[in-house]
């Protein structure tokens, strides 16, 4: 069985399309949409379950028409509107370092300062302005952290870590 540290959420499924089974998904990113895969993981109860891919048409750059393998009707399709879509994270990132794009990857990792206490799990990334900030949360509290090579000591993909050597006063605990 697949482990959450090992997929990333990419999306999440919305309405049926037709009748068919099709349905849509949105991308949280355009990137998302353009890696190739033969399944997507939809979470089911909380499991991660690959579902086949039968079809793929993109509606827009962050939106795609999917026929998964056994969803053949409107009615099966209308039992996974508004599940999320994950991929693997190694398929992920070999489609970032082709295209160079990418704070997402880290989405899930544990950030630990360089003292290695806890700061947190980096819960999404938010790249609306130009300066990107790891939303990082932690028993209820979150902290924006800039998403900078220059702040970054390691990256432990292993263990889905990354030590941070911080501002003093950037996080206060």
């Amino acid at each position: 069985m697949i482990s959450g540290k090992d997929i990333l959420r990419v999306g999440s499924t919305q309405k049926p399309h037709g009748i068919k089974g099709e349905m849509i998904i949105r991308f949280r990113k355009a990137e998302y949409a353009d890696v190739e895969t033969e399944y997507y993981f939809l979470e089911i109860e909380g499991i991660p379950v690959p579902f086949f891919v039968e079809e793929f048409t993109y509606s827009t750059d962050v939106t795609a028409r999917v026929k998964f393998e056994d969803v053949d009707d409107e009615i099966a399709a209308a039992r996974y509107v508004n599940t999320d879509v994950y991929l693997s994270r190694e398929l992920v990132k070999s489609q970032e370092e082709q295209t160079m794009a990418g704070w997402d990857y880290f989405t899930g990792f544990t950030v630990v300062d360089h003292h290695g206490v806890k700061l947190g799990v980096i819960e999404e990334v938010d790249d609306s302005t130009l300066n990107v900030l790891f939303v990082v949360r932690k028993d209820g509290k979150e902290h924006l952290i800039p998403a900078t090579e220059d702040f970054i000591v390691a990256i432990d993909e292993e263990n889905n870590l990354i030590e941070m050597y911080l501002p003093e006063g950037l996080v206060d605990e």
